[in-house]
């Protein structure tokens, strides 16, 4: 009997883990993570402080609780502020943890369209000094690269590093949601740690595109990584033996970065073809990574229809609004 083909264009987050993954995973040397005796732990958080150009990193179960971690690191005095996107992961789906479990106020700036936040309107959300009987202290500003509510849109080096540069001359930290750093690197064809040099922390997911089945690891200073462990184990994040965990995610980042290249390829090629049917509209130029939007300009048809008749044909992809559906979304 034939085996079903589903094309499941959801999101990158149902990746499987490869072979190779699954045997790292069975042969890993493992020991008390909690402890930090768990030796293929250690390994794998050296090789990514490195890879970042960050002195030290930390594995975290999931995205979420590392920018939480790092937000809660960087503003250890409730009533903090941070300054972020209107339209940042952090802000809109990760149910307002830094605000729930910090005492984080949010200080939303409006995305563009390509991601970025404008630079004045950063500089002028951050409060003004001898405000504290009135107003939160700004802290940290934030950004998001890829930006998925942007469609995967890459940041610069260059704009990064004047946000950094904002963030210093008022003594704010600057951290990068980096969930998808890796795609920004390769679809700009700039290395990595040059993306998040002027970042203080980096939280970097292992499970999305690169395909390791659990996990995201946070980078930085020693000091802010010692913060953030204590804070990991405060939200029930240390784990055990979880060199298990990192034995695949060495693998997702050693034989996988160079196939999000490919990744990007088809998410184009997808556009280019989506764009020949009347009913449906791309901005097939804005495809710069592995998301693509795909706006219904037929009124007969909604997103949520649509996603249930492409799944009659066993392929699976996921609504955004009635008129917009994403194809590889968080």
């Amino acid at each position: 009997m034939a085996t079903k083909v589903v094309v499941d264009l959801r999101s990158d987050t149902v990746t499987k883990p490869s072979e190779a993954m699954r045997a790292s995973m069975a042969a890993a040397d493992v020991d008390d993570d909690v402890r930090g005796a768990d030796p293929t732990a250690r390994r794998f958080q050296e090789e990514m402080a490195a890879l970042m150009g960050k002195e030290a990193a930390l594995f975290v179960p999931s995205g979420t609780m590392g920018n939480l971690v790092s937000v809660l690191a960087h503003c250890d005095v409730r009533g903090s502020e941070v300054i972020l996107g209107d339209d940042s992961h952090i802000h809109l789906y990760e149910n307002g943890g830094i605000s729930t479990l910090g005492g984080v106020h949010p200080k939303t700036v409006r995305n563009n369209s390509d991601g970025t936040m404008d630079i004045d309107s950063i500089v002028a959300a951050i409060r003004p000094p001898g405000g504290g009987l009135y107003y939160p202290t700004t802290r940290l500003i934030c950004l998001e690269n890829t930006h998925g509510n942007s469609g995967g849109k890459c940041l610069s080096a260059e704009y990064t590093e004047k946000v950094g540069e904002i963030a210093k001359s008022h003594g704010l930290k600057l951290h990068i949601d980096g969930a998808r750093i890796f795609n920004a690197s390769v679809a700009l064809g700039v290395p990595v740690d040059r993306l998040v040099r002027a970042a203080d922390s980096v939280s970097v997911c292992i499970s999305k595109g690169l395909g390791a089945p659990v996990g995201s690891v946070i980078v930085g200073s020693k000091a802010f990584i010692d913060k953030a462990k204590i804070l990991r184990k405060t939200l029930g994040g240390g784990m055990r033996q979880v060199g298990v965990l990192c034995a695949a995610a060495h693998v997702a980042v050693r034989d996988n970065v160079g196939k999000l290249a490919d990744d990007h390829r088809k998410a184009k090629a997808l556009a280019d073809g989506l764009n020949k049917i009347e009913q449906f509209r791309v901005d097939s130029a804005s495809v710069q990574t592995n998301m693509v939007f795909l706006d219904i300009v037929d009124s007969r048809i909604s997103s949520n229809k649509l996603c249930q008749v492409l799944g009659t044909h066993n392929v699976l992809a996921s609504p955004r609004s009635p008129k917009r559906k994403l194809l590889n979304s968080y």
